[in-house]
């Protein structure tokens, strides 16, 4: 085995999949929020809700050609870089993927091109059935990801046949407790995404003093959904804690930075560790506060990492550190979402420009999240890809070469960075245009066969706004 290929190849689906998970971490809050206004729009007639609509529709489409891309090219990297991770377990992960497939892309496919082109022609109620099945199905696409992800993490449901992993019971597969805890958790994660970064666009417009209504609807709604939304968040993360503390006892310990047993254990606020003399350096921690987190007691025996052998540990920093940022990114949103409704409600958003401020800068901080909720999940498995079935260096495809793992690496960075530099170029291209009403009305050139035409106008206007120094 090549070692150097292994680093390469972990590094090529780390940065793969971290790209990737920005597109549906969007997407899927998006759509479902499409949803909302469109069924508030029928309830209540008001043209504003169709303009935002309109206008976070463009937006969701090319969000969402940027994440089926980025994400079909995982699944052909478990074939060429995880060949035997594909061997072992492609009798439940290949269903798994085909399922979503199945329903999923299904469902996003068909009624995609309802919402793009069939608003004149289909009734109300049917446009908004089609939101809804969209919604749907990036719901069913997270799902079962969710599920090929909590097998790996934690498999159950099948038997071990001439080192293939076979399923026995489908129920306890698709239907595991780690599903319902992770898949709840990402889930919130993708609508609190989706929540800000329309409560954002909103604070920027009113700092800008453009699209008065249409503005005060996405911070209005943004924020009332993130207030909501933040603290279930929160719970179900706690709940996502639990079944780690339960199933990886490692990873838990990496993720307190506990290097030796404690009784009752103390919770390590931050601190420096340190992986040669196994210690922390600068510990602040809470005394009693590391038993109750994580058995819910005040006596009990937490294990340290010296409890596991020194190649059974996953390394400390990454999930030590990621867990901590993605927790203090919850608990900046969750601040900003409460103290932002209460202004909100108080009418007193414009008047508040800091807040509008903070507010704006807060887009990354979902994203930010979710990228170290991942890292610390995936990070802190290490060094098995199966949970306890198969190890990370014995999944990798064995005759792949160092050169053969950094071209390819080299590659697809270079392709990725090229197209998500374009594509939040064209995003910003549209916020710059902002819900403007030829950017509701379809284009007359906007036909089933030149399904380009309907983003001609909205680039025309973008140019025409931008070269006029709005």
């Amino acid at each position: 085995m090549d070692l150097t290929a292994l680093l390469l190849s972990r590094l090529q689906f780390a940065f793969t999949v971290s790209f990737h998970i920005i597109f549906p971490s969007f997407t899927i809050g998006l759509a479902a929020w499409l949803t909302v206004l469109e069924a508030l729009r029928l309830v209540t007639g008001r043209p504003a809700y169709r303009v935002v609509f309109e206008f976070w529709l463009k937006i969701f489409g090319v969000a969402f050609g940027l994440g089926v891309v980025s994400g079909i090219v995982m699944a052909f990297e478990f074939g060429t870089n995880w060949s035997e991770l594909a061997k072992m377990s492609g009798p439940i992960q290949g269903p798994l993927l085909s399922y979503e497939t199945f329903t999923a892309f299904m469902l996003e496919a068909t009624f995609f091109g309802v919402l793009v082109f069939g608003r004149a022609r289909v009734p109300a109620w049917f446009y908004l059935f089609a939101t809804g099945m969209v919604a749907l199905g990036t719901t069913f696409s997270a799902f079962w990801i969710m599920v090929n992800n909590s097998w790996m993490q934690v498999p159950v449901g099948y038997v071990m046949d001439h080192g293939v992993a076979v399923p026995t019971d489908w129920t306890r597969i698709i239907f595991s407790p780690v599903v319902w805890v992770r898949f709840p958790h990402m889930l919130l994660a993708a609508y609190v995404t989706g929540a800000f970064c329309a409560a954002a666009t909103g604070a920027w417009y009113l700092l800008r003093r453009e699209y008065s209504a249409e503005a005060h609807i996405m911070l209005r709604m943004g924020l009332c959904l993130a207030a909501v939304l933040v603290p279930a968040q929160i719970f179900f993360g706690h709940l996502a804690g639990d079944y780690v503390h339960d199933y990886q006892p490692a990873k838990f310990a990496a993720i307190e930075g506990r290097w030796h047993d404690e009784q009752p254990a103390s919770e390590v606020l931050i601190a420096l560790p340190d992986l040669g003399s196994e210690t922390n350096h600068y510990a602040i921690s809470v005394p009693i506060l590391g038993s109750l987190i994580g058995s819910m007691s005040f006596t009990s025996k937490e294990v340290g990492l010296t409890d596991f052998a020194p190649q059974d540990r996953p390394p400390v920093l990454i999930p030590f550190f990621g867990f901590r940022i993605m927790v203090g990114c919850g608990l900046a949103m969750l601040a900003l979402a409460w103290i932002g409704s209460y202004v909100n409600l108080k009418g007193r958003s414009e008047r508040s420009r800091f807040l509008l401020r903070l507010t704006f800068l807060s887009f990354p901080l979902p994203f930010i999240a979710t990228l170290t909720g991942w890292f610390t999940a995936e990070v802190g498995r290490q060094p098995w890809t199966v949970y306890g079935v198969l190890r990370t260096a014995d999944a990798m495809t064995p005759f792949l070469t160092a050169r053969a793992a950094t071209i390819s690496l080299v590659v697809f960075c270079a392709v990725y960075l090229f197209i998500f530099a374009f594509g939040i170029f064209y995003i910003y291209r549209l916020l710059r245009a902002g819900p403007v009403g030829s950017l509701v009305l379809p284009p007359t050139a906007a036909i089933p066969n030149r399904p380009m035409s309907v983003v001609d106008e909205p680039i025309a206007s973008s140019t025409h706004h931008v070269a006029a120094g709005e």
